[in-house]
């Protein structure tokens, strides 16, 4: 067999491989329309919990939704969390194919992943990609920066925002919410799993917010193994905002937290995952790494504002 014929076949099982991932996620792939634009959604589970990106639903509380067989719905807002871009819908039909839902939080650069979206209820259409970046930040029009965000190349035209992004096993990975600097940006679907799950029970986010803009840093391993320290990475705070929380406790540009309320912080999931209600008004202690010196703060959180 020559070369090019050998090529060839490999081309085309790629080819076949790759439309057999959008055939298989298809009917789970859903246009929502908020009556000035539209966007996609992902069929959550069979009794009509359908999620979207929340700059797609905005701030309605009902919003059309028409599934992969023709048919339109009003959907009810059930909740939305403009700090992570999730929103959660809720039609009244059953019997709907909910998509598969891999792991976020093992991908690495380089990754295959495709970009689904349905956003004129006629028929799925597909970008492709791979994974840039896993640790991204993007501040959206509303001056909300979405952080731990997951970065490819896969194009994301007008309509795909809500939509899924998918690994080579078809399942999702991903919630699309937006397209900057050539690069396509997803809520890794770890995020969209805890949101989805707090606005099933209280149709909304409360969160705690203190007022910075960070990302996940891997500590010197000098520093990571000494003994007050004991963890490889923490958050390095990249901006503070004036008047909040975080500026009135002296927290600064280039301290990288890692400790919050006496619990270890190796990523931005690990800071949100505290920045509970519970927290709201409470004095907290906060340890930070100033350069080589270890520094405990304390920092009275307020409510983010919804």
């Amino acid at each position: 067999m020559s070369k090019s014929i050998a090529s060839l076949q490999i081309l085309q099982s790629l080819s076949e491989a790759t439309a057999e991932l959008v055939s298989k996620t298809a009917p789970s792939v859903v246009t929502v329309n908020n009556g000035m634009g539209r966007g996609s959604g992902i069929v959550w589970s069979p009794d009509g919990h359908i999620v979207t990106a929340s700059h797609v639903v905005g701030k309605r509380s009902t919003v059309e939704v028409s599934l992969g067989n023709g048919k339109n719905y009003e959907s009810q807002v059930v909740g939305r969390d403009p700090y992570t871009d999730v929103a959660l819908l809720k039609v009244e039909t059953k019997n709907l194919r909910p998509i598969e839902l891999g792991d976020s939080q093992n991908l690495k650069p380089g990754q295959f992943v495709l970009a689904l979206a349905n956003p004129f209820s006629r028929q799925v259409s597909a970008t492709q990609g791979i994974v840039t970046a896993v640790h991204g930040a993007i501040r959206t029009w509303g001056g909300i920066t979405i952080e731990d965000t997951l970065v490819t190349d896969a194009r994301l035209n007008p309509g795909y925002s809500g939509g899924p992004l998918i690994d080579v096993y078809g399942k999702m990975i991903g919630l699309n919410t937006a397209y900057v600097w050539n690069r396509g940006i997803a809520v890794p679907i770890t995020t969209v799993k805890r949101i989805v799950e707090s606005l099933k029970k209280e149709g909304k986010i409360k969160r705690a917010y203190l007022g910075i803009v960070s990302n996940t840093v891997t500590l010197p391993q000098e520093i990571a193994t000494q003994p007050q320290i004991n963890q490889p990475s923490g958050i390095m705070i990249y901006s503070v905002e004036q008047g909040s929380p975080a500026k009135k406790a002296g927290l600064a540009m280039g301290d990288v937290i890692i400790k919050f309320n006496d619990k270890s912080i190796e990523s931005i999931n690990d800071l949100h995952r505290l920045l509970t209600d519970e927290i709201i008004g409470k004095t907290t202690k906060i340890k930070t790494l100033r350069g080589e010196n270890l520094t405990e703060l304390t920092i009275t959180p307020n409510a983010a504002a919804e």
